[in-house]
């Protein structure tokens, strides 16, 4: 996927997640309660979310001042590190699938993974209790057309050694990942509304036999996610649950002015810049920059929103720690779902 909003490198940003890579540190910023006035509603699975209000009232019969993705902060910058950027995926292309297997629901939580040699395997899983078309970029099995996942299934792709990507789900989806769906349909392939869309971002062997890899929800979030690694000397920062440093992956309780609605339903929670615009929500201007673009200086740190939910995740375009290694030929398994 070309994605319009991605971070910029710098050699400062290789350098931060290079030091990332050597000292897993990641500050878990706790939940502040909400501004008064501001309902909220949870988003775990949104086939099955209710847009109900918490402290203040129903949730919008509209997904906001905006419901598209291009206007979060990451439409200017997204911070500079080694994900996988649309000028970088674009010379990186990943041999076509070798294997592309689905799995049922019995064993859809461990996968099992295998690649021939220069290959990696991704695992796709499917936790939710809706249909997931998953888009892999840069592959002939899951793109434009994605993979098709019942509650409880799972598949796995193999890509090439250097492949880099971008990894997300299709929630509503008409006819297959290709055509029109209801979210994640973000991609000059796809036509109809663009939502919010959670990313998996993915550099294979990109410097020193590292992969770095993120879930970002800069643009916001459609479905949760959370990431393992396999297959590699590293240990995963992350357990086979999603649950990280002691904080697990959580249904995200979005505040009602940042909720995607479709029909009275709530679809996705929208990032601070396309719920509210401004030069500060979506650091411009004098906010603009890794020194000006600081939530904690927000009239309301929104990127909270995100972070209680999935404390590993990008929240924001300058969320450096977020960045994750992987040394040598790292297998990965990508689950859409909350822990438990």
């Amino acid at each position: 996927m070309a994605r319009r909003k991605h971070r910029t490198r710098s050699a400062r940003g290789w350098w931060l997640a290079l030091t990332a890579a050597v000292v897993a540190t990641l500050v878990v910023v706790f939940w502040p309660s909400p501004p008064n006035g501001v309902g909220t509603a949870q988003v775990a699975d949104p086939s099955s979310a209710v847009a109900t209000a918490g402290s203040g009232g129903g949730a919008s019969a509209s997904p906001g001042p905006s419901a598209s993705p291009s206007a979060s902060p990451s439409a200017t910058t997204k911070s500079a590190t080694p994900s996988p950027s649309a000028s970088h995926t674009a010379t990186r292309t990943a041999a076509p699938a070798a294997t592309t297997r689905t799995t049922a629901a019995s064993t859809a939580t461990q996968p099992t993974q295998a690649a021939p040699a220069g290959q990696r395997s991704i695992a796709l899983v499917n936790r939710t209790q809706q249909t997931v078309w998953v888009i892999v970029t840069n592959t002939t099995a899951a793109y434009p057309g994605g993979l098709k996942l019942q509650p409880g299934q799972s598949a796995t792709v193999t890509v090439a050694n250097n492949w880099g990507g971008r990894i997300w789900g299709r929630t509503g989806c008409t006819s297959n990942g290709a055509g029109t769906c209801l979210t994640g349909d973000c991609t000059t392939t796809c036509s109809g509304p663009t939502t919010p869309t959670t990313l998996g971002e993915f550099t294979f062997d990109a410097f020193d036999n590292l992969d770095f890899y993120d879930v970002s929800m800069v643009d916001g979030s459609n479905l949760p996610m959370y990431i393992n690694i396999s297959h590699t000397v590293s240990t995963d920062p992350i357990t086979a649950s999603g649950c990280y440093k002691g904080t697990c992956t959580t249904p995200i309780v979005c505040p009602t002015a940042m909720q995607a609605v479709n029909g009275g339903q709530v679809i996705g929670c929208k990032p601070p810049c396309a719920a509210f615009g401004g030069d500060t929500y979506c650091c411009r201007g004098a906010w603009a920059g890794r020194d000006n673009c600081i939530p904690a200086k927000w009239p309301v740190d929104y990127t909270q929103v995100f972070k209680k939910a999935e404390p590993y995740a990008y929240s924001y375009a300058f969320d450096d720690s977020a960045t994750m290694a992987c040394k040598g030929a790292c297998y990965y398994r990508v689950t859409f779902g909350t822990t438990g």
